[in-house]
């Protein structure tokens, strides 16, 4: 584990706002800066972290975790389903195939639990008992597993708005995506989820629930772009502690994203809405841990952050 010294260090020389010189204009997402030379697309992985589609702050060495993460992802499930990953030039960066993304997420999840306005406990808890097409039984307890993982699928919103969960029928009838390329997506994405719930299983974590999206290559195919399975994207608990917390009513041990959203909801009442509040240190450096161990935990190997000053770095190792 990255010692807590070099956490803190790591505070003041985080990836805010990536530039990659002579790469042409960055596409600006939430969290990822992408440029695109040649036919290939440059992925930039900063250390921003949003949440309820809010951009907050940067916390240390994370796109340097998620990079690590998605590229071990990549190339572990490249053979159950196709992605766009080329190669990683930089801690930090994606080399991937241009491809044109899909105007749908695929959500997909194995149990009960999250807390934002969209999660599937906070629509069963004010009384849903169909989320997605998928019916619901009664009873169920924050945190309790579904008996089967389920496909929620989700609009894809302008940066500030708010993802919709929908159906596959709402989907296709709004026009954005035929109902071949849906069903292809929605095998890839159970497929995906099962080899990592799976591998997940053998180290001692639970892949709780994930998004992935897709896109097309130039030649038509449906492929797996931006992250997969990652702290950002998926949710992950401690498999030896989960069943002890569920019967207790606590939440879970997580090693995700979840932890910030739970901190801005308690700490500050902060759901989206409003001014964006201060992140202290001390939260930045436990969410940086958390996203280390998890990164650790999954790929079974030591991260070691580069600490190097992050734009000249990029400059280096991207130079043309």
């Amino acid at each position: 584990m990255v010692s807590e010294e070099i956490l803190k260090q790591g505070l003041l020389n985080t990836l805010d706002d990536p530039s990659l010189e002579g790469y042409g204009d960055a596409q600006k997402g939430k969290v990822r800066n992408s440029y695109v030379k040649d036919g290939k697309r440059y992925i930039v992985t900063s250390d921003r972290i949003s949440a309820f589609d809010r951009v907050l702050g940067t916390i240390p060495y994370k796109g340097q975790v998620l990079n690590r993460v998605a590229a071990f992802w990549f190339e572990q499930t490249r053979q159950l389903v196709p992605n766009h990953l080329v190669g990683t030039p930089d801690p930090a960066v994606m080399t991937v195939l241009d491809c044109t993304p899909m105007p749908v997420e695929m959500v997909v999840r194995a149990y009960i639990t999250g807390s934002t306005s969209t999660s599937i406990w906070t629509h069963y808890e004010n009384g849903v008992r169909n989320f997605c097409g998928n019916p619901l039984p009664k009873g169920l307890r924050k945190h309790q597993k579904l008996e089967t993982a389920i496909l929620t699928p989700s609009t894809k919103a302008e940066q500030g708005d708010h993802d919709i969960s929908v159906s596959r029928e709402e989907i296709l009838a709004m026009g954005r995506i035929s109902a071949e390329d849906f069903d292809t997506m929605a095998k890839m994405s159970l497929d995906l989820f099962a080899f990592g719930q799976a591998h997940c299983a053998k180290q001692g974590l639970i892949l709780v629930d994930t998004k992935y999206e897709f896109g097309k290559t130039a030649d038509g195919r449906i492929v797996v772009i931006d992250e997969v399975h990652t702290p950002d994207s998926s949710r992950f608990w401690q498999a030896d502690t989960y069943q002890a917390h569920f019967e207790a009513g606590q939440n879970p041990q997580g090693l995700d994203k979840e932890y910030v959203r739970v901190w801005l909801k308690t700490e500050k009442n902060f759901m989206g809405d409003g001014p964006l509040p201060h992140i202290p240190d001390d939260v930045k450096v436990e969410a940086a841990r958390r996203y280390i161990a998890a990164c650790e935990q999954i790929t079974g190997e030591a991260f070691v952050p580069n600490t190097e000053e992050p734009n000249a770095r990029l400059a280096r190792n991207m130079a043309l």
